[in-house]
């Protein structure tokens, strides 16, 4: 039967569908975690220490050319930053922060390493993943690397931060406290020698398959 009023029957009124809403853990990014790991949160510092080890290692490895120097530079590193950490300005990026703490870590191992006897044998150690590996070739990456630990140590570190780290000239110069005319002079400087050893080091490899092949031809 229907309505002469126009309305609905009773009980066949539209209703609207329900929406379910899903609410969405918010998003935390590494700056939100760095600043809880300032604020004291210890599973925030867990995860810093976690997050920026594998970088801080390539970076203390490159410098020190010693994997066992390498490793307790990385640890003095995070050791000094868990203590400071209250005094990073977060106007500043942490990456900059960190690494003026390893460089100078970097540079204290160097000192001790000076007053205690040489090893006979140097232990170097492959990097890990890196822009510079990605990049190139395996073999060509570790040709670089080979070539870069015979560099000079700040030649070595200025090619590190900047083509390996990818850091940029500004954040150079705040780490390294050099004028920023100073860092393009001296990355200038160390792509030449680092050029230099790269032909240095291919004359060698030459050389050496040479003699080689010569003793296979007359054996």
């Amino acid at each position: 039967m229907l309505s002469t009023s126009g309305a609905p029957p009773e009980g066949a009124q539209h209703r609207r569908p329900t929406l379910s809403l899903h609410v969405l853990p918010p998003v935390v990014d590494d700056q939100d975690r760095i600043l809880a790991a300032r604020d004291g949160d210890p599973l925030a510092q867990q995860w810093l220490v976690q997050r920026f080890t594998p970088m801080i290692f390539r970076f203390c490895l490159r410098m020190t050319q010693n994997e066992q120097d390498a490793r307790d530079a990385t640890q003095d590193t995070f050791f000094k930053v868990l203590r400071k950490i209250d005094r990073y300005d977060d106007n500043y990026r942490f990456e900059t922060w960190l690494f003026s703490i390893a460089r100078n870590t970097c540079i204290d191992v160097h000192r001790r390493r000076k007053r205690r006897p040489e090893s006979k044998e140097r232990d170097v150690a492959g990097s890990g993943p890196s822009p510079l590996d990605i990049a190139a070739k395996r073999h060509d990456a570790d040709r670089v690397h080979r070539a870069l630990a015979t560099l000079p140590e700040i030649y070595r570190e200025i090619i590190t931060l900047y083509h390996l780290e990818g850091m940029l000239y500004r954040e150079i110069a705040d780490l390294t406290g050099l004028p920023m005319g100073t860092v393009m002079n001296r990355l200038f400087r160390a792509r030449r020698k680092l050029r230099e050893a790269l032909e240095a080091l291919d004359a060698e490899q030459s050389r050496e398959r040479r003699e080689a092949w010569a003793r296979t031809v007359g054996a």
